[in-house]
């Protein structure tokens, strides 16, 4: 067993075939690179489906090893994407004469739902103005927030969620690779588990596989602690949460709240809409409780008070609780 690398990088996929359930994009990207004169392309879906995997698969098809210095630019967008950065670092690169004239040269740009509008209209004008042989990969969580004008000079492809059994399978592969001891009266739940704490996202269940053995949870597997690590509440915790709830105690359930450590908010409304049909709700009202559990995410997403916004949902949930 080896802790000295990050397992998403150590298991990464290296060629198409390994990437897990993206058949549609997969196959139609087999025949894009077939020759070098590919188009600009954005991948958009969720977070950890194999996005960023995909497009440095592409870039080891076109450049050798010693290549990927000089022709590839890979860069986050949330951390360096700036105006001065595309006006600098990113021109810099796409203006560089390499060597071999007219030899392909590779932008990856992750996370580029993040980069801002103004940003966006520099981004443009530089994918407008470059030649035919400088493309540029977008990986995005949400297309909706790139501005038309790149999306129309862009092939798109969209990678889905993984289904449950493909996630769990590819964490019992690495368990086995890794020859990780997991009580087998246990293993079943905990990989369940961790596909919950991922929500769909590999990249982050895989994280959460490697930081329970880093933390030596698995000899004597407590899948509580497993839960409290990834921010989310523990059985116990929940089920006092839910007695409060279902009491119609607001002081009790918001006290709750407050009392956890690692609390993640956003992490609590998954918990939270898993067991909406246990908390004697009206089926009817739960349909609108969902909206409101949305509306919620979305506004803790844009950096709204968390405990302010769970508050709200607390009171709302009580106030629909059937005695």
């Amino acid at each position: 067993m080896s802790l000295d690398i990050p397992w998403v990088e150590k298991y990464r996929p290296q060629t198409f075939d390994q990437i897990v359930s993206q058949s549609i994009a997969i196959n139609n990207l087999k025949k894009f690179v077939k020759n070098t004169n590919i188009p600009h392309l954005i991948f958009t879906g969720p977070a950890g489906t194999g996005k960023t995997s995909t497009a440095l698969i592409i870039a080891r098809h076109f450049f050798k090893e010693d290549e990927l210095d000089t022709n590839l630019l890979e860069l986050n967008a949330s951390d360096t994407v700036r105006i001065d950065f595309v006006r600098n670092v990113l021109k810099n690169f796409v203006n560089q004469t390499l060597i071999k004239d007219g030899s392909l040269k590779l932008v990856i740009l992750d996370e580029a739902d993040n980069i801002p509008g103004q940003v966006q209209q520099a981004l443009r004008r530089i994918i407008e103005k470059t030649s035919n042989n400088i493309k540029f990969i977008l990986l995005c969580n949400y297309i909706n927030r790139i501005i038309d004008p790149i999306i129309s000079r862009c092939a798109v492809f969209r990678f889905v969620s993984l289904p449950k059994e493909k996630i769990i399978e590819r964490l019992e592969y690495i368990s086995e690779e890794e020859k990780l001891k997991i009580p087998s009266e246990k293993r079943d739940e905990f990989f369940k588990q961790l596909y919950f704490i991922s929500g769909g996202d590999l990249r982050k269940a895989i994280n959460t596989l490697q930081m329970s053995v880093a933390l030596d949870l698995l000899e004597n597997l407590n899948l509580n602690e497993i839960f409290k690590i990834s921010g989310f509440l523990d059985v116990d915790t929940l089920e006092k949460l839910k007695k409060a709830i279902k009491n119609k105690d607001f002081i009790k359930s918001r006290e709750i709240i407050q009392s956890i450590e690692t609390f993640d908010s956003r992490n609590f409304i998954r918990q939270i809409s898993e067991i909406l049909p246990s908390l004697n709700i009206d089926p009817v009202k739960i349909i609108e409780l969902k909206a409101f559990i949305g509306d919620i995410d979305y506004r803790i997403s844009q950096g709204a008070d968390d405990l302010i916004q769970i508050s709200a949902l607390l009171a709302l949930l009580i106030e629909n609780i059937t005695l």
